[in-house]
């Protein structure tokens, strides 16, 4: 028979696996938010019904499960760990930088000396053999989805700058999908100049500015 604690915890479990099913979400903001919810909710109900639990270690339990939730939504397996050493290898000595996120994914940011000129979204030639190589690590793991995220310095005007941040994101979709990775995995975002690296007073940091982040995630089962 539920107590009034355990009920709580319930209905948060409720909320908050509910909550995770947006339909606006890109399949690794869901994957995420997925394990962000089942944490938290769990975490609640754990909580909730441990002895001397109350409304607070219900609360702090929900809270606990969700920061481990949200890293489990996605997962870090030994084939994201060999995907990314194939993409270091690739673009060693290129200045496109690769690392591993804290919620379990691979990033790539490919800086504008590599990807795209000033004002411009077609797809430079420094920049394919790394596509490549890219492409072939994802027709290797198809279990995997991707965010193609553009961006863009503050030259120019928003009414500008968002459609070019679009533009290159979707220049770097149609390269892979072109090389075989299936378009429906692969998400595109653009943030215009609204998320700058660099302070975008010279030359220099508007360059770095001038750039796309690639996400590759591997959901969580179960």
């Amino acid at each position: 028979m539920y107590t009034k604690l355990t009920k709580t915890a319930a209905a948060m479990a409720l909320v908050a696996f509910t909550a995770t099913g947006c339909a606006d979400m890109s399949p690794t903001q869901r994957g995420t938010a997925q394990g962000a919810g089942i944490g938290a909710a769990l975490g609640g109900v754990i909580g909730a019904s441990t002895s001397g639990g109350g409304s607070g270690r219900a609360t702090r339990g929900a809270v606990i499960g969700g920061a481990l939730g949200a890293v489990a939504g996605n997962i870090w397996s030994k084939r994201m760990e060999a995907q990314k050493q194939a993409m270091e290898q690739a673009t060693q000595g290129t200045g496109v930088q690769v690392s591993q996120t804290s919620d379990n994914r691979l990033k790539l940011e490919i800086p504008s000396d590599i990807s795209f000129d000033t004002g411009r979204s077609d797809i430079k030639g420094n920049f394919q053999p790394v596509l490549n190589r890219f492409a072939q690590t994802l027709n290797e793991n198809p279990a995997t989805t991707v965010t193609i995220i553009g961006h863009t310095d503050n030259t120019g005007t928003d009414a500008i700058n968002q459609p070019l941040s679009v533009d290159r994101a979707s220049r770097t979709r149609d390269y892979l999908a072109g090389r075989g990775v299936n378009a429906n995995r692969i998400t595109i975002e653009g943030r215009g100049s609204r998320e700058p690296i660099a302070s975008n007073a010279d030359a220099n940091s508007r360059a770095r500015n001038r750039r796309v982040e690639i996400y590759v995630a591997e959901q969580g089962q179960g």
